[in-house]
């Protein structure tokens, strides 16, 4: 069995393209959670106007069929020059402490 997958991918978008780069990433939003494997895929907002998405993935496969899904072209497309700097993705191991409920995504 495959441990799940956290992701982070922080989009740095340009002050005058913030809601932009929302716009583009609802229908992305809803189009991967229909996505075999996807448990998490929800975007924050950070004080500095940047936006985090924070993913969790039922394995590392499925996470790589979602890299090179539509979903992920069409939103790399319409929001690629609306950005400051490439999306900065992370792939996170859980390292489980403390309850299992609070203790891990």
């Amino acid at each position: 069995m495959s441990q799940p997958v956290i992701v982070t991918a922080v989009f740095h978008p340009r002050p005058e393209s913030h809601d932009v780069v929302l716009d583009a990433l609802r229908p992305a939003i809803a189009a991967v959670h229909e996505e075999p494997g996807c448990e998490l895929y929800a975007i924050h907002e950070a004080a500095d106007g940047s936006l985090v998405m924070i993913e969790k993935w039922e394995s590392v496969e499925l996470l790589d069929v979602h890299g090179s899904s539509p979903a992920v072209a069409r939103l790399g497309s319409a929001i690629r020059e609306h950005l400051t700097v490439p999306v900065e993705v992370t792939r996170l191991t859980a390292v489980p402490m403390g309850t299992p409920t609070q203790g891990a995504l």
